[in-house]
Order: C-alpha cells, then structure tokens, then sequence
C-alpha cells in the first residue's frame, strides 16, 4: 500500500485523499491538507515511485488508480479525493473506473487529455547530479543549477533528494518514470466518459496551459457536470502560488 500521512478528524465525514503530482510526494500539498484538516481527515499520499511508498516498473494509471482505491477501501467508506497534475489524472481515471468509491472530485490544472511535453528533461538533470560528498541541500541545489536554472523548480525537485542515504539518492524511481514518460503525459483511451456522476472541481491556473483551450473540451466531455475555474495570477503550481485562494475554495467545495 501507498505510504501516507493523516491529519485531522473525520467528524462524520468520508475522508479527504490528496495525491501530488509527478516528482513530488506527500508534502507538496501540506498548505491543502492543513486547511481541510481543521474539519476533516485528511490522507496524504506518497504516489508510487515517489517519496516512501514502493518503486514499480508500471507507471501507468490504472496502476495509479488501483493504489489510491487501496487507500480508500482501506478506509472503509469512500472519500473526496484531490490530486495535482499526475495525481489529477490518477484521480480523474479512479472516478472514471471506480466511482462507487468517491463522493467529490476536485483536480488542480490537468485535463483529461495527451499532452506532447516531457519532463525527461528533468530526470536527464537528476540521474546526472554528481552527489559524491553532497551532505547539505544548497550545495546539491548549486551543482542542480548548470543544468536546471530556475530556483523553483529545483527547490520543488530537491525535497525528495535523501541525504541521509551514503551516498545522497534520489527517493523517486527515476528509471521507471523515465521508461513511463509517454503513459505520464498520456492518457487511457479506455475510460467511458461521464461515467462519474458526483460533483467535480477543477481548479487551474490562469497562468498555466495545462487547462487552456482542448483541455477544456476534454474535461467537460469526461465529466460534464465540472465545474472550472481559473485562479488568476497562479500557473501550474497554483496551490503553492495561491494558497489561501485554492485551499478555500476545496474547502467550500468539499464542505
């Protein structure tokens, strides 16, 4: 089973699953999970191949889904379920074929569609990091830089370097989300739309692209009852550059 955390109290209510996006783990929506937590059980998700949980040779969404359905029946009941990007589209494809097993659907900007970007890119600058005598994070992030160089996106990388491993290793499965890249920015072509009828929320960045034009038509074809809202300001990391707005806002939503 996937490795978590908990917060909060259920107070009656389903519990709230949240799964991060790809090369993140189950820290990267703590802002999200604080705030539902003052009324809910909340359960943060490493997804696997990332963080604590378990490494796999499939990194398809099926295989996702399956472990976020784990979780859940785990529970015992089903569960409001909100995933970033990666985990977006893990959610969106359980709701599609599982939906007896969730209450409501919000997906931070993705869209139930092939995108034609990579992030090889990304794992071609970890797997080549020279982390030999590495013991403090600014020294890993100041080799990251002459490959990578923007702070953020190495900062967001660096939480899931291990550097009480000797030698320092990276958590994720890198090999695995490497061989996975086309499944990652795919998606299944055998889901049935509109096979969800609970409510739906997508929040997505103003700033971001991952929910602009196609994007829209694929959401409201999959789950027509969605509700979509853009977060002006925000780009594809909206919880992180609008915190108090997206975090209110699937508080309102769940509530």
């Amino acid at each position: 089973m996937l490795n978590f955390t908990t917060m909060g109290e259920a107070n009656g209510l389903p519990p709230v699953v949240l799964a991060h996006g790809l090369f993140g783990s189950s820290k990267n929506l703590g802002g999200v999970a604080r705030r539902l937590a003052q009324e809910r059980r909340v359960l943060s998700v490493d997804m696997r191949n990332h963080g604590d949980s378990f490494h796999s040779p499939d990194h398809s969404y099926a295989a996702l889904a399956a472990d976020l359905a784990e979780v859940i029946a785990a529970e015992g009941s089903r569960a409001d379920l909100i995933g970033h990007s990666m985990g977006g589209k893990a959610a969106m494809t359980l709701a599609l074929s599982r939906p007896e097993l969730l209450r409501r659907l919000a997906v931070l900007d993705i869209a139930p569609l092939a995108y034609q970007h990579s992030q090889s890119g990304l794992i071609d600058a970890m797997e080549g990091l020279d982390l030999a005598g590495v013991t403090l994070r600014s020294e890993a992030d100041r080799r990251l830089s002459a490959r990578i160089e923007t702070p953020g996106v190495r900062a967001f990388l660096l939480q899931s370097l291990d550097l009480k491993s000797d030698p320092p290793q990276w958590k994720m499965n890198l090999p695995a989300l490497r061989a996975e890249m086309d499944k990652i920015t795919g998606w299944p072509d055998d889901l049935a739309p509109a096979a969800f009828g609970g409510p739906v929320l997508v929040l997505a960045g103003a700033e971001s692209d991952y929910c602009a034009g196609p994007a829209v038509a694929a959401i409201t074809q999959y789950f027509p009852q969605a509700e979509i809202e853009f977060i002006p300001g925000a780009g594809h990391w909206l919880h992180a550059e609008a915190p108090a707005i997206v975090s209110e806002r699937l508080a309102a939503f769940l509530a």
